[in-house]
This record gives C-alpha cells, sequence and structure tokens, in this order.
C-alpha cells in the first residue's frame, strides 16, 4: 500500500500553481476564501495537520502553539519573517518551522527606492491633482521636490535586503552608509562604497534618507524611537519596507505633522492593517499596503520553497530553510 501522505493546512490563498503543486504532493486543506484564518480555526488546523503553512498575518503565539496536535511536526511559514511565530515554544513541543528566505530580496529592494522616490519628488501630490483635474499647467516653483543625487542615504540593517538597497541607490548617486549588527567585509563595503557607524545615533542624526531594512525582534522594537527621531534633520525623510514595529508609529506621525522630519515612506504599519488615522491626512507620508514583496514571480518562488522544505521533511530530512532559536 502506498504510504499516507502527509497533511497540510494552508491558512491563505496561495498563487493557483503553487495550490496545485501542493495538492499533487500532499493531502491539501486550502482556504475557500482569502481571508486570515482566526484564532480558533488556526488551533484546529494545528490539531488536525501534520503541517501548518501561516503566513504574516496568522499569530502563533504560545499559547495558540500549546494547543497543537501531536501530529504537528512542520510549521512551513509562507514568507521570511517569523516574528509572528514563537519560535522557541514550537522548538519545545518538536515542532520544526521553515520559513522562505532570499525570495523577495530584490522586490522589497524596488520598493525601498520607489518609495524614496515618491517622497522626495512628491509623485503622490502630482498624481493626486493629475486625476482631480484640478491641474492648470506647468509653473515654475510648483512641486519643487529634491535631487537624490549626493543625498546621504542611511541604511539600517545591511543584510540582504540592505545591500540591495545600497545597490540601487547607488546607481541613483547618492552616498551610502549604514549601521548593522556587525560590520561587513572590507570588500562588501568597497563594492557599494558604503561608510560604517557603529552608533545608530550618530548616523541618524546625519542622513538624508533613513531606510529600515532590520527584522522586528525584541532587540530592535521601536529601534527608532522619538529621541532617535528627533535627531534626524527637519529636510530627512524616512522610508520602512522592513516591520512596522521597529519605528515608534505615534512619536514619526507627531513629528511629521509638526515639520520636525520632511516627510516618510510607509510600506508596513507598527499595528499590522490598522493605521493610524492621522498618517493618512499627511501629504508629506506615502503610505502603501504592504506591497514590498508583492509581485507575481516572487509569490510562486516562495510557494515553490515551501513545498521544497515540506517535501524535505517528509523525505526525513532537515528542511533546507529550517528556522532556529539562535538566529533570531
Amino acid at each position: 500500500m502506498p504510504a499516507e501522505r502527509l497533511s497540510v493546512v494552508v491558512t491563505r490563498r496561495l498563487p493557483e500553481s503553487v495550490e496545485t503543486r501542493l495538492a499533487e504532493l500532499f493531502d491539501v486543506q486550502v482556504r475557500s476564501d482569502d481571508t486570515p484564518m482566526n484564532r480558533d480555526e488556526l488551533i484546529t488546523a494545528m490539531k488536525n495537520a501534520d503541517v501548518l503553512v501561516p503566513t504574516i498575518t496568522d499569530k502563533l503565539d504560545a499559547s495558540t502553539i500549546a494547543q497543537a496536535g501531536p501530529k504537528l511536526k512542520l510549521i512551513a511559514n509562507y514568507g521570511a519573517g517569523v516574528d509572528h511565530i514563537d519560535i522557541h515554544t514550537a522548538r519545545q513541543r518538536g515542532v520544526l518551522v521553515s520559513n522562505t528566505p532570499d525570495v523577495v530580496t530584490d522586490d522589497t529592494a524596488d520598493m525601498a527606492i520607489a518609495l524614496i522616490l515618491a517622497v522626495t519628488r512628491r509623485i503622490p501630490e502630482g498624481l493626486a491633482m493629475m486625476q482631480s483635474s484640478d491641474w492648470s499647467g506647468w509653473a515654475p516653483t510648483a512641486f519643487l521636490g529634491g535631487r537624490l543625487s549626493g543625498r546621504r542615504l542611511g541604511i539600517l540593517g545591511m543584510g540582504r535586503i540592505g545591500q540591495a538597497v545600497a545597490e540601487r541607490a547607488k546607481a541613483f548617486g547618492l552616498q551610502i552608509h549604514y549601521h548593522n549588527r556587525t560590520r561587513l567585509r572590507p570588500e562588501i563595503e568597497a563594492q557599494f562604497e558604503a561608510t560604517y557607524w557603529e552608533s545608530l545615533d550618530q548616523m541618524v542624526s546625519r542622513m538624508d534618507i533613513l531606510s529600515i531594512n532590520c527584522p522586528h525582534t525584541p532587540s530592535t522594537f521601536h529601534l527608532i524611537n522619538a529621541r532617535r527621531l528627533q535627531l534626524m534633520k527637519p529636510t530627512a525623510v524616512l522610508v520602512n519596507t522592513s516591520r512596522g514595529e521597529v519605528v515608534d508609529e505615534n512619536a514619526l506621525t507627531r513629528m511629521l505633522r509638526s515639520g520636525q522630519i520632511a516627510g516618510a515612506g510607509l510600506d508596513v504599519f507598527e499595528h499590522g492593517h490598522i493605521v493610524n488615522p492621522r498618517l493618512r491626512e499627511l501629504k508629506n507620508v506615502v503610505l502603501l499596503p504592504h506591497m514590498g514583496s508583492a509581485t507575481q514571480e516572487g509569490r510562486v518562488e516562495m510557494g515553490e520553497k515551501v513545498i521544497i522544505n515540506i517535501k524535505t521533511f517528509e523525505d526525513g530530512h532537515r528542511p533546507p530553510d529550517l528556522v532556529l532559536p539562535s538566529m533570531l
């Protein structure tokens, strides 16, 4: 008799090609509509499945994972970030956690540059005028933004995405500066002509643009707090395509409203999809609905990584993208 196939529960709708391939390989349960599971549904799924495929919208905290059934052996996360999963509790219960790194690096870096351009060149304001039919023609002083070339870009988090941002920014003539937990090797610094700042405070106070590209961990929560935001130049802009929790959103909103910071481009928010309503009122802010990784190619590649992790686990081997508590 053929071996029983792994039971896999997918919490959100994935690209059709990914769902089709999952169904070919495993006993898969997918969502009928593209809405997040509530906590009770997540618990039921973890009680009945061998493998859970969650996304960033699924909060798998210690109390939720504690109610998983004995069948659950792998959480194959659809996405690189795993701050919504209590990795330590999962490992204590014998549940492995994998993710999908290195897939959306270019897509997220592209979006960071898009936000930098949108804020500094006031693109949304121009778009709004054109869509409202209020444009009366070109004027020498209308919609004056700022030139990128020669400006200082400070990158907070010089990992894969941070380096991809640096590569693109260098082509625009931006001066590359960065703060990271560890300094890059000299040859990598030379590649980007990058200046390392051991002190985040000193870097923040001297930059024209600050790009947030670090993950959300306990040590990075509100790393850009009110005190550090006050260090920024009044002509500076902040761009965040990483995790909203890294920035104190209330403090940022206050400083943008008062003109202490020139502008911001945000693709992520501190409280998920709940956005500070005062942010929406500001003309010097560009807000996007977490689109940084939203490309067809990226979503399919993420699914392919999920499948490889599950299949490798099924074959009795360590998933290639296993997440360990020591990595966080």
